[in-house]
């Protein structure tokens, strides 16, 4: 409890001080883009959130280390990701920094998960598969491209006030109490101290969005929640490896979705922008009239609780059956065919009337 605390308040007290302060740096921090296909704020806003959450999660790790010396696992965890979320920062000071080179410094850290933890993924319940994958080089290679995707994942659904963030906390607290079942405080206190990390940032971003998360934060919350995602099953067989896959359905699947629309439907590079991801299109097909609200619930943080909805869909059913591979299979296509229906019904005009809620 006391590093939850630790996490939450100096996140907290972090975030409020880069807000308090921002007309100091605004001219490094600020996202000045107001006119990009992925831009929905009217204001210049700060977009280095992802400071505040890493705060929060040296400090907590500290605490624990002073507390349970033996804590290696935490600390280890701590440094992989430092790659991944240095990256992500730099390119939220600069604005300079590839897709490309983004993606090799995520990989860094997925390898130095995968080295210094000796922990991969060695099975998906799939006969044939599970034997390449006991090979260990190829369960390496799979499993630092999972992660990689994983980590920007969450910098593609980070689109509007809350969403990323409140996503990853409802992913972290379901990976939290699988980690329960098992008594496992190595699973418990990461998935824990992250969640309130990112809580302390979520009360300032949302919903007034006073400041975004960045790519550091998008990159860091999706790097740490691959890597316990995949040392949960990795320690504990009983887990079904499709609980890692369900538990992040959404982010995964909003993923292979823009890469598809992206590189086969419109012919062009996966890393170039547009403004056709879900969360975009419940905002300019459903929401859209509202954008111009005076009131703190405008349009833009209207946006998010629909996606919280739809993760949901995916997090519950991994958390009630995380035993069950038939069952969780059974769940992840039920998932992707109600992703697919609701997105090409935005697409086509026929929104479903009980998405149009204010209507």
């Amino acid at each position: 409890m006391s590093g939850l605390l630790a996490a939450f308040f100096s996140s907290f007290i972090t975030t409020l001080l880069i807000i308090r302060f921002k007309h100091l740096h605004s001219h490094l921090s600020a996202d000045s883009d107001l006119t990009g296909p992925q831009k929905f704020h009217t204001k210049i806003v700060p977009r280095i959130g992802g400071i505040a959450i890493a705060a929060g999660l040296l400090l907590a790790i500290l605490l624990r280390l002073k507390n349970v010396p033996n804590s290696t696992i935490e600390v280890t965890l701590l440094i992989c990701a430092i790659p991944t979320f240095a990256i992500g920062l730099i390119e939220d000071l600069t604005k300079k920094i590839s897709v490309r080179k983004r993606l090799f410094f995520t990989m860094i850290s997925a390898a130095l998960f995968v080295y210094l933890l000796q922990a991969q993924i060695v099975r998906l319940d799939i006969p044939g598969v599970d034997f390449i994958l006991t090979i260990p080089l190829v369960g390496a290679i799979f499993t630092i491209f999972a992660m990689m995707g994983l980590a920007n994942a969450y910098n593609i659904i980070d689109g509007f006030n809350g969403l990323a963030s409140m996503v990853g906390i409802i992913t972290l607290l379901g990976i939290a109490y699988v980690g329960f079942l098992f008594a496992d405080p190595t699973i418990i206190y990461p998935s824990l101290v992250m969640a309130g990390a990112i809580l302390g940032f979520f009360i300032w971003n949302y919903p007034r969005g006073l400041i975004f998360l960045g790519d550091g934060g998008a990159y860091l919350i999706g790097f740490w929640i691959a890597a316990l995602s995949i040392l949960l099953v990795f320690r504990h067989q009983e887990v079904s490896p499709w609980f890692a896959l369900l538990i992040n359905a959404y982010p995964i699947m909003e993923t292979l979705f823009t890469i598809y629309r992206r590189r086969i439907h419109q012919g062009k590079s996966p890393g170039q922008p547009d403004g056709i991801h879900f969360h975009t299109l419940i905002y300019r097909r459903i929401l859209m009239n509202n954008h111009q609200d005076k009131n703190w619930f405008s349009a833009n943080s209207k946006t998010a609780p629909y996606l919280w909805i739809l993760a949901g869909m995916s997090v519950a059913p991994a958390i009630l059956w995380w035993k069950s591979t038939l069952i969780l299979i059974t769940a992840c296509l039920i998932f992707i065919i109600s992703y697919v229906w609701i997105y090409t019904s935005i697409v086509k005009f026929r929104t479903p009337k009980w998405l149009r809620l204010e209507q």
